[in-house]
C-alpha cells in the first residue's frame, strides 16, 4: 500500500478542510501491512431511551480535527512508528440487529486477519458483540475491561435477548470472553434490581461500582484491573456514559455521579501495559452534545488509546 504520511497539520490546512477522517488522516481501503484501523459502527437500533448514536461516529471524527499527532504525556508521536488509517464504515442495516452484526463481525475479523488492531467508533453498545464474536475467533475468549455506567448484563430488555443493555450477557453465553480475567468498571445509579451488580459475580466477572472507585483510589483501580487481567488478550470498551453527564452529556443514558474527563484519560493511559487486541467506544449521541465536548472527549480517548500502541511499538 501508499506510504502511511502524518495527518494534515492545520498549519498547512485548516482544520475544516480535508475532514471525513479519524484526525484527518489518510482513507484506507483495507488493514494489509497496517498497525490499526478506525472504523465506524453507526447502528443505535438496540439502544433504549435516546437514539441517534448512529451519528457518534461522524461527530467523533469531525471534532477530532483538533487533535494533534504528538502525545506530550506519553512522549509518542502516534504517526512516527504506527502505520494505520480511517476505512470508513462498516455497513450496518438500520433496523436489523443481525445483519448488522454479521456486517461488523466480518469487517472487524477482516482487519484481525492482518494482525491489525480495530478502533471502532460507535453505535449503541450492542455492536461490542460482534466486535467480540470477531475477537474470540482469532484469540479464543478475550480478558474484556469495560469502562460504562451500566453492566449490560441483562438477560433480556423490552423480552429481546439483543439489546444494548444485553451484549455481554450474550458475549458470556457465546465464550467471547473470559470471565475470570475480565472487569466492569464505573456502574451507577438507580436499579430496577437491587441485585444487579451481584450479578457478574455469579457470572464469574469483577465488577467495581463508581462509589467503590472513589473509596479505593484511581491507583488502587488500576492495580486491580491489571492484576485482573494479566498477559490475556484483553478487549477494551468504553461506554462515555463511564463520564458524568457534565463532561459528557451527549449520550443516550447518563447517569449523574461519575467520573472526570480527566480521570477516564488517566485511566486508560495508565492501563498501557495489557495485552490489547481490540478497542470500541460507544453511546456518543451528538443531538444531545451541546459545544461537541462529549465528541471531543471521546476523540481524546481514542487519541490515548493509539498512544498505547505507538508506545508499545516504540519499546519493540
Amino acid at each position: 500500500m501508499t506510504e502511511i504520511k502524518q495527518p494534515t497539520s492545520a498549519l498547512s490546512s485548516p482544520r475544516f478542510c480535508n475532514m471525513g477522517t479519524f484526525m484527518r488522516m489518510q482513507k484506507v481501503d483495507s488493514a494489509e501491512g497496517l498497525d490499526f484501523v478506525i472504523a465506524g459502527a453507526p447502528f443505535d437500533t438496540a439502544s433504549s431511551f435516546r437514539s441517534g448514536s448512529r451519528f457518534g461516529p461522524n461527530a467523533i471524527r469531525n471534532i477530532s480535527a483538533m487533535m494533534k499527532p504528538n502525545n506530550v504525556i506519553m512522549q509518542v508521536n502516534i504517526m512516527d512508528g504506527l502505520k494505520g488509517g480511517d476505512i470508513g464504515d462498516f455497513n450496518v442495516t438500520p433496523g436489523y440487529i443481525h445483519p448488522t452484526y454479521q456486517a461488523i463481525e466480518e469487517g472487524v475479523a477482516g482487519i484481525l486477519k492482518e494482525n491489525t488492531c480495530p478502533i471502532v467508533l460507535g453505535g449503541d453498545h450492542s455492536i461490542t458483540l460482534a466486535e467480540l464474536r470477531a475477537a474470540a475467533k482469532k484469540y479464543g475468549p478475550v480478558a474484556l475491561v469495560h469502562f460504562d455506567s451500566h453492566s449490560d448484563l441483562c438477560d433480556e430488555v423490552f423480552g429481546q435477548k439483543y439489546n444494548h443493555g444485553t451484549p455481554f450477557r450474550r458475549a458470556l453465553e457465546e465464550n467471547l470472553m473470559d470471565a475470570s480475567h475480565s472487569i466492569q468498571v464505573g456502574m451507577r445509579g438507580s436499579l430496577y434490581d437491587p441485585d444487579e451488580h451481584k450479578m457478574a459475580a455469579e457470572l464469574g466477572m469483577k465488577l467495581i461500582p463508581a462509589h467503590k472507585v472513589r473509596e479505593m483510589g484511581l491507583k488502587t483501580l488500576v492495580k486491580t484491573i491489571l492484576e485482573r487481567v494479566g498477559d490475556k488478550p484483553c478487549f477494551l470498551t468504553f461506554d462515555i456514559d463511564f463520564v458524568d453527564p457534565a463532561y459528557a452529556p451527549g449520550t443516550g443514558t447518563p447517569e449523574v455521579g461519575g467520573f472526570t474527563s480527566l480521570e477516564a484519560l488517566e485511566l486508560v493511559r495508565n492501563i498501557k501495559d495489557l495485552n490489547f487486541v481490540g478497542f470500541d467506544l460507544v453511546e456518543v449521541l451528538p443531538a444531545y452534545d451541546h459545544g461537541e465536548i462529549t465528541a471531543y472527549l471521546a476523540a481524546n480517548i481514542v487519541f490515548e488509546y493509539l498512544s498505547i500502541l505507538a508506545m508499545k511499538k516504540k519499546a519493540k
